[in-house]
Parts: C-alpha cells; structure tokens; sequence
C-alpha cells in the first residue's frame, strides 16, 4: 500500500524490511485497518521523548471517507496522550491536496516546508497538532460536568 498510495512516483523507502523493524520497535506503533478479509489501511507512528511522528498513514481508496482514516490516527493520537505526548509531527507532499484537508480537519497545521524532501523530487509540508488543545474526534472525550 505504501508503494502504491503514498510512495508512488518515488523511489521505495518504506519496503517490508523497515516497516517490520517499526513492529519490533517499542517506540513505535504499527496499526492495520481490515475488513473480514482485506488490508482497508494501516499507520505507522514513533513515539520520541516530547513529540511523536507519525511516518505513514494509508487508507485503501474504497474505504476513504468512511473514518477508516481518522480512527487510525485517533488510536496513535490517543496513545500519544497516555505516554505523556501532546504534539504530533508529520510530512505530506506539499501537491497531495486531499491528504493535507484531511490533516487540516482533524487539527492539524501548517508548520513549515522542507524543500526537495521526497528523493529531491516533491517538497513536503511539516504539519504539527497539538493534542493538549483538542481530540480530533469526540470518541475520547469525555462528558463534561458544568
């Protein structure tokens, strides 16, 4: 999925032997998303001493815009908060429109660019959240007594 969804038109970096090293990591979380018999998506996340970064994040285009998406990303965001975490990093292709209004949606703001940062192909834009100031959904939050 990441060949295809997230790495296309680039040189392969997240191939089988790095994505089973961020399993083996205890610093790392590695998510997948399924339906009773096929990969619906998956995300990967690392876990470091004041920030976490999430590295990948892929949902299968038959499942987007069913919250496939954003449920991954509530599970690391919400483990980020238990370990004491509240701001998470991530990279997008600067021209992959829809992935940045999805991380926009959930919270997620502009924080920089690295130029040439895909092979020296594509730049990136550095987006940021900070989870002290919401949840990006209501499913971990709780009911507040006024």
């Amino acid at each position: 999925m990441s060949r295809i969804m997230i790495e296309h038109g680039l040189p392969w970096t997240w191939d089988e032997r790095r994505v089973r090293r961020c399993i083996g990591h205890r610093e790392s979380a590695v998510l997948v998303a399924r339906d009773r018999r096929r990969l619906a998506g998956f995300a990967i996340m690392e876990y470091l001493d004041v920030d976490a970064h999430l590295n990948l994040l892929a949902v299968r285009p038959g499942y987007r815009l069913h919250g496939v998406g954003r449920q991954l990303l509530d599970w690391l965001e919400s483990s980020a908060r238990t370990a004491g975490i509240f701001l998470v990093r991530l990279e997008v292709r600067a021209g992959n429109d829809a992935a940045v209004r999805f991380y926009r949606r959930l919270g997620y703001r502009e924080a920089g660019k690295r130029k040439g940062y895909y092979s020296g192909r594509e730049d990136a834009l550095i987006m940021t959240h900070d989870l002290s100031v919401q949840s990006t959904s209501n499913v971990w939050d709780w009911p507040r007594a006024d």
